[in-house]
């Protein structure tokens, strides 16, 4: 039996992509042959598994097993089985520059969802890559893919996506400053910065608004023979285009970064660019995602490793003027 910590047995694994890759008649079954887990961390066990089908062709294929329950993200992470909409939804209609979508399975003994997809052999996390075309070739393909989404987002089938409103900004700013309650004589600007960022907010809906990755880091990008391929996208939604431009370029140098800003707008508006400060909004969404990661858990907010996010939001603040 599987459980939400551990990989199901082989045999239940055969069942499931036997069913799942359309063999699931007399013609016979589909044979695991290796299993490897997932090298990369995430929040969400995985594993690659290289399989036979009945009529001996071979697939290497990335499964990502989700909990029974998604974890408390205040609405920021949707889990396996918001991802796999994602997929089924979202990409899998692009057919080009996404891991082929091979649908999902619920094993009936834990409730788990399972996500499986093309496993992207011989790629690289965009974050460990030596390239330096692959962060603008990263902001170009997000550009693109903002452009085309775009008139996409009143759509019924597109309803599932969470929608980044007022509450939800708000409310990072407001678990920021309460988590960092005992590091108010460290950070004395930080309760003003909190208050002042509903002021913020309006710009940033103000954006033109498309399906957004989410979580747009280098690390959550594999590139192979110079394609790029998001993944991991668990925290899609529809919001300002400038929040993955800035996950994408936090803390590349401002080279790299305006290299990414040219690549990402000349991509995303090719007609000719519409009529907004997209420098502050991007500024702005710079500054949410500091409080979104902030703001996440109590021991993040208070570890060492976060003090660099209070210096950026602090510059941040005083150059959009809100401290």
């Amino acid at each position: 039996m599987a459980t939400a910590l551990c990989r199901p047995e082989t045999d239940v694994v055969e069942g499931a992509f036997t069913s799942l890759l359309g063999a699931a008649d007399a013609s016979g079954r589909v044979v695991v042959l290796s299993r490897q887990p997932n090298v990369y961390t995430s929040t969400s066990l995985s594993e690659i598994i290289r399989c036979e089908l009945p009529d001996g062709r071979e697939l290497e294929l990335f499964c990502k097993y989700g909990a029974p329950r998604a974890g408390d993200s205040y609405g920021h992470q949707g889990g396996v089985p918001y991802e796999v909409l994602v997929y089924r939804h979202v990409l899998d209609p692009l057919k080009s520059s996404v891991p082929t979508f091979f649908g999902a399975y619920i094993d009936a003994p834990g409730g788990r969802t399972w996500l499986v997809i093309e496993h992207v052999a011989g790629s690289l996390r965009m974050s460990r890559t030596a390239d330096p075309l692959a962060m603008p070739h990263a902001a170009r393909w997000i550009g693109e893919f903002h452009r085309r989404h775009e008139d996409r987002t009143a759509d019924d089938e597109m309803s599932f996506l969470t929608r980044y409103d007022f509450a939800f900004y708000e409310g990072w700013a407001r678990r920021t400053e309460r988590f960092a309650a005992s590091l108010r004589s460290r950070y004395p600007w930080l309760s003003s910065l909190c208050e002042g960022f509903p002021q913020l907010i309006p710009a940033l809906m103000a954006a033109p608004s498309t399906i957004i990755h989410g979580e747009c880091y280098p690390e959550n990008i594999l590139v192979r023979d110079g394609a790029v391929y998001p993944v991991d996208w668990e925290s899609a939604a529809i919001a300002a285009g400038e929040i993955d431009l800035a996950s994408l370029t936090e803390r590349w140098s401002k080279e790299v970064a305006e290299q990414c800003e040219l690549a990402y707008r000349s991509a995303r508006w090719p007609q000719g660019f519409p009529h907004y400060d997209a420098d502050r909004t991007l500024a702005i969404a710079q500054l949410y995602l500091h409080l979104r990661w902030l703001g996440d858990r109590p021991e993040r907010t208070i570890a060492r490793n976060s003090r660099w996010r209070f210096a950026a939001l602090r510059s941040l603040g005083e150059q959009i003027g809100v401290i």
